[in-house]
């Protein structure tokens, strides 16, 4: 059997299940129950696409009854949190990979550097008993953030900041629309999530003055428009449309299942 194991950030949370419903021919999908899977789940519901739960522990149990030349995706969604402190962020990951790496044929990570946490975790991690990948440009560098990977990678995140004219500008995919609260706590911004007061003190002394809503294309989250209105609305900033994709994404994705089939 193939299996391929995926650590992910919630912000990925939309881009796997558009993964998952595209590359349908998977004989088994898992999903790692915990506090972080509900969300993933409820979209793969409405989607009406098949998957089990499993805990950590019990995984091998799960997928042993699986014929010999089946994949099956394990999807492991870790808490936004882990972003408030770069060096948890690291340990957590690189512990995931490598209680996953045991039962795998690959491990991809829906992750960018976050703050150059990750930036060597394929190396670091090479002695895994299974290669392990993580989100990257046609030139081989890992993707900043989320932002970067649904922008095209880092040259296009560079030409849309500097098309602002040193404006201060927050860019928002779905996920970040639906989470900026906590995203802004686990920044530092502020220690109280509903403290907009000092939120907005904050960005009007950095200079933040738009919200770039990207539009990827999904539409798991169907209150996307009227969230990113409504953190405009709060923090006073102009809305700017603008376009995204999952091309990077897409290839990363579609090159760590080939690349496991090929390698066995």
């Amino acid at each position: 059997m193939f299996v391929l194991s995926i650590i992910a950030c919630r912000m990925f949370e939309d881009e796997i299940v558009f993964m998952i419903e595209k590359y349908g021919s998977i004989a088994k999908l898992i999903i790692i129950d915990d506090e972080n899977s509900a969300s993933v789940a409820g979209k793969l519901d409405q989607c009406g696409y098949y998957y089990e739960f499993s805990s950590l522990e019990k995984i091998q149990e799960a997928i042993a009854d699986t014929p010999a030349d089946s994949t099956i995706v394990i999807i492991h969604m870790l808490e936004l949190a882990l972003h408030a402190l770069p060096e948890n962020l690291r340990r957590t990951v690189y512990g995931k990979i490598e209680q996953m790496s045991i039962y795998s044929q690959a491990v991809l990570l829906f992750y960018g550097l976050c703050g150059n946490v990750l930036g060597k975790v394929e190396n670091e991690m090479s002695k895994c008993s299974c290669p392990v990948y993580i989100l990257k440009e046609e030139n081989g560098e890992i993707v900043d953030d989320c932002i970067g990977a649904v922008l095209g990678g880092r040259a296009a995140y560079l030409a849309k900041l500097k098309s602002f004219k040193g404006v201060g500008t927050f860019f928002m995919t779905p996920m970040w629309a639906a989470n900026w609260k906590e995203m802004i706590r686990s920044a530092g911004i502020t220690n109280d999530p509903d403290n907009t007061k000092m939120a907005k003190y904050v960005f009007d002394y950095a200079g933040y003055k738009k919200v770039a809503k990207l539009n990827t294309g999904l539409k798991y989250e169907q209150r996307f428009d009227s969230m990113v209105e409504e953190f405009a609305k709060t923090f006073d900033f102009e809305i700017i449309e603008m376009d995204a994709n999952l091309s990077l994404i897409e290839k990363c994705f579609s090159s760590a299942l080939d690349n496991m089939k090929d390698a066995k």
